[in-house]
C-alpha cells in the first residue's frame, strides 16, 4: 500500500528523506537507497505501508533480548528493503530485494494477529524497520493501547527525526553493530559511510528510557579485530553504563561472503573476555547453542542466575524482585519473566 511519508524535508527541487542517516536527496520519480520511499510530484511516499512479507512467532531471546521481558513471545514481522547493503546478510532475500511484495496488514490487524496468537509484544525485524517507520509507529501505538510492547532489531542508522518518532512508541531496541563498528569494515562490507549516527541513536534512545541491548557480529578474518571490540565495550561503559548487555554473535557464511568460515569459538571468547575487562557486567555469545556464555551470571558473586540453551530458558534462579538468591544483587531486568516453552513461542503464523 502506498501512503504519504512523514519523514522528509524540502531542499529546493529535491526532498531529503530523513527515515535513515543516508538522507537520500530525491528528485521526482526517484526511489531512495532502501527501495521503499519514492518522490512523486513533490511528495515523498512510503511504498510498502502495511505490506508484510515475513511473519512468525518468536521467543524474545531470538532478537536477541536477554534483559527485556525474558521468556516472552513476540509476533515478528518484516518487509523488503534496507538502508544497508551487508554482503553477509542472512535475510538478503528480504533486505536486498527492491521489488515490493507481500500481504497487506494494517496496523490494527497486525495487533489483532498478535493477540490472537497470545503474543506479549511486536518485533519489527528481518529487514530494517527504520525504512518504513511510519507504519511501525502506527502499529506500535496501537499495540501500546492494547497492552503489547514493541521492540526493534535495527542497525540504528537513524536521524533526529526518526529518533523522535521512535520515542513515541518504542519499548526496546537491539542495535546490530557489525565488525566491532570498524569504519573501514562497514564501508567495504555494508556500504555504510560513517558509523557515527549509530552511536547517536543508541545514546538518545537510552537517555529517553528505551531499553537497549547491543549486538556485534564478529566476522572472521575481516571484522574480528580485538582492539575495536575493546573500544566498543569502553564506549558502552562510558556512555550507557556497565549494565547494558553486549552480545557477540557468531558469523556463518551466507549471501556474498559464503567463502568465509564460521567465527571460531576462540575468537568469540577473546571478545567476551575483552569486553568484561573493559567493565561490562553482562556479555553474551550468540549463535552458539550450548555455550556457557549464553547464560546470565551475577556480576557480584558469579552465580548462574539464568541458564539458557539457545533461545530456551532452562533455569530461572532469581527471586520475585529479580535479586540474586546468594548475594542479593538486583538484576537490571526490564519487565517480568514469562517462562513460556519453546513450543509456545516459536511457530509459524497464518495471516
Amino acid at each position: 500500500m502506498i501512503k504519504k511519508a512523514e519523514l522528509f524535508q524540502a531542499a529546493g527541487d529535491r526532498v531529503v528523506c530523513t527515515a535513515c542517516a543516508r538522507n537520500c536527496r530525491l528528485k521526482n520519480g526517484q526511489i531512495g537507497f532502501c527501495g521503499v520511499r519514492k518522490l512523486i510530484n513533490g511528495q515523498l511516499y512510503l511504498l510498502n505501508y502495511g505490506t508484510v512479507e515475513a511473519i512468525h512467532m518468536d521467543p524474545i531471546e531470538k532478537k536477541p533480548f536477554m534483559h527485556f521481558n525474558p521468556g516472552s513471545k513476540v509476533l515478528s514481522m518484516g518487509t523488503t528493503g534496507c538502508s544497508w547493503m551487508c554482503l553477509y546478510c542472512q535475510n538478503y532475500d528480504l533486505s536486498q530485494r527492491r521489488n515490493i511484495s507481500g500481504v497487506e496488514v494494517q496496523p490494527e490487524e497486525l495487533v489483532n494477529i498478535a493477540l490472537r496468537y497470545g503474543a506479549e509484544g511486536l518485533a519489527f525485524t528481518y529487514n530494517e524497520p527504520l525504512i518504513y517507520l511510519e507504519y511501525v509507529r502506527d502499529a506500535g501505538l496501537e499495540a501500546r493501547k492494547r497492552g503489547l510492547f514493541s521492540v526493534f532489531v535495527s542497525n540504528g542508522y537513524a536521524t533526529e527525526d526518526g529518533i523522535g518518532m521512535m520515542k513515541t512508541f518504542l519499548d526496546a531496541i537491539t542495535v546490530d553493530i557489525k565488525g566491532n563498528a570498524n569504519k573501514e569494515f562497514l564501508r567495504k562490507y555494508a556500504a555504510v559511510p560513517d558509523p557515527g549516527p549509530i552511536f547517536e541513536t543508541i545514546s538518545e534512545l537510552h537517555k529517553s528510557g528505551v531499553h537497549v541491548e547491543i549486538t556485534d557480529l564478529v566476522v572472521p578474518q575481516v571484522g574480528n579485530h580485538l582492539e575495536d571490540a575493546k573500544k566498543l565495550s569502553k564506549w558502552i561503559v562510558d556512555n550507557l553504563g556497565p549494565d547494558v548487555p553486549l552480545h557477540f554473535l557468531r558469523f556463518h557464511p551466507d549471501y556474498k561472503m559464503d567463502w568465509l568460515p564460521p567465527t571460531p569459538m576462540a575468537d568469540l571468547e577473546r571478545h567476551y573476555k575483552a569486553a568484561k575487562e573493559q567493565g561490562l557486567n553482562f556479555v553474551y555469545i550468540g549463535n552458539v547453542p550450548g555455550s556457557k556464555y549464553e547464560s546470565t551470571y551475577c556480576p557480584k558473586c558469579g552465580t548462574e542466575l539464568i541458564k539458557r540453551d539457545g533461545f530456551e530458558i532452562l533455569e530461572w534462579n532469581l527471586d520475585k524482585n529479580s535479586r540474586c538468591p546468594r548475594c542479593g544483587y538486583r538484576m537490571p531486568i526490564v519487565g517480568k519473566f514469562y517462562g513460556g516453552s519453546m513450543e509456545e513461542r516459536f511457530h509459524p503464523v497464518t495471516i
